[in-house]
């Protein structure tokens, strides 16, 4: 009886687990898509992002020290969420401090 509930419980491990695994998988590939998207990629191009994207490799932004990356977000993010003259400045401001 002891080595059923033993199994069972293995089993049920295993399965939480595996499905961890997949929606780890499943957000990696959203955030990837969503970067593709931003930075407006296609073709052979996007593939190769995909590729490096999903695989974990560093990308080229890697190279790019703390401040330079966070600008690089920034401005994604002010780009998204379509700001422009002084809301785009106050915006960056603040992301930037943050």
């Amino acid at each position: 009886m002891k080595a059923t509930t033993m199994l069972a419980a293995t089993g049920l491990l295993l399965l939480s687990m595996s499905v961890q695994a997949q929606n780890a998988q499943q957000e990696k590939m959203k955030t990837c898509n969503a970067q593709a998207k931003e930075q407006t990629l296609s073709g052979a191009a996007r593939k190769s992002f995909m590729k490096t994207c999903l695989s974990n490799q560093p990308a080229a932004d890697s190279k790019l020290n703390s401040q330079q990356q966070k600008m690089k977000q920034c401005n994604a993010d002010a780009k998204t969420q379509k700001l422009t003259g002084a809301d785009r400045k106050s915006f960056m401001s603040t992301c930037l401090k943050g």
